[in-house]
């Protein structure tokens, strides 16, 4: 019922383009809901193999210690199973201006604005991109395996990410249970980095209850390279933010980035792709940079993840006029 109110309304707010945008999405959900079975039908189950078997008991455990040890939520969520015989379960595009460093919203009747599109489908996701370009944007399209409904139904494991090693299926399960706990409207950046300072402090606080040292030095290790990877987009892109700005003529402009781009991925170039473009600095933008702050933020309440949530819900609440700032701080 509520699927079928959102799309009615979907349909009376917007133009035809928009409805089938929303046609799509609304027949995604419903195909992910329709395709999910609970975890104890696919566990008893003789045609399930040892191997998903394994892997749905790993996360059923992960699922029951988000709850009783992160204190996020205990729901339905996670406590089923979905075998969508696809690589992704939605096409994330992301645009941006040829010269400007930030995101072109997206904006919907329920979530607000956000920095992208989904698409359950690869296909219409390419379409929507080359639409776009065809306008002069840069564009930057990447697959999902996993996304949140802000608790709006009870969201399911799926073969996307389900053979995923321990590690980074703990971390994709603790990032979207963090989308139910706190969600701002309107903000993309926020939501996303604090699902991330979430995930990673939930892996970290597994890792050690599980007795797993040596893989949590390994976690640390990998988390140090994203993040020098993330820094170093954060100043491509603080430099080319400069650059669009300033009077030189549009080659030049073209130019710049061209050379910024290059230094990129001389630098990181096999975490970078082949033509990286202000679209592609978004998308990583989105992720991590406002983590340190909510490192910070939790750090501040001695590490207790209650009083961290209540203090991020407080922020989501506030206008941006006032959080912002406050994110900006620096230790």
């Amino acid at each position: 019922m509520r699927l079928a109110l959102a799309l009615l309304i979907a349909v009376l707010l917007s133009g035809c383009e928009s409805v089938g945008f929303y046609a799509q999405a609304i027949g995604g959900q419903l195909g992910v809901m329709r395709a999910a079975r609970p975890l104890d039908s696919w566990l008893t189950d003789p045609e399930t193999t040892p191997q998903l078997r394994e892997r749905l008991e790993t996360a059923r455990g992960m699922r029951e210690f988000a709850s009783r040890e992160l204190s996020l939520p205990e729901n339905g969520s996670y406590t089923s199973y979905a075998d969508l015989r696809r690589p992704y379960v939605v096409w994330n595009v992301f645009a941006a201006p040829r010269f400007s460093v930030e995101a072109k919203r997206e904006c919907f009747p329920f979530t607000g604005c956000v920095s992208y599109r989904g698409f359950f489908s690869e296909g219409l996701a390419r379409q929507h991109a080359e639409r776009l370009r065809a306008q002069g944007y840069d564009v930057y399209v990447g697959g999902v395996p996993a996304y949140s409904t802000l608790g709006w139904f009870d969201d399911p494991l799926l073969s996307t990410f389900i053979r995923y090693p321990d590690v980074q299926l703990a971390r994709l399960l603790f990032h979207e249970l963090a989308h139910q706990v706190v969600y701002a409207r309107g903000d993309t950046t926020f939501n996303e980095s604090f699902a991330v300072a979430v995930e990673e402090e939930g892996v970290r606080r597994w890792l050690r209850a599980e007795g797993r040292m040596g893989e949590l030095a390994a976690f640390r290790a990998a988390q140090a390279r994203k993040r020098e990877i993330a820094a170093a987009v954060a100043e491509t892109r603080m430099r080319l933010a400069s650059v669009y700005a300033s009077e030189i003529s549009e080659d030049e402009k073209q130019a710049r980035k061209a050379q910024e781009f290059a230094r990129l991925r001389a630098q990181h170039g096999n975490f970078i792709p082949t033509e990286p473009n202000n679209a592609f600095l978004v998308s990583v933008a989105v992720y991590t940079q406002l983590v340190p702050a909510f490192e910070r933020l939790l750090a501040e309440q001695g590490g207790d993840l209650p009083k961290f949530y209540a203090r991020v819900r407080e922020l989501a609440a506030s206008e941006r006029s006032i959080r912002d700032p406050l994110l900006a701080q620096r230790p």
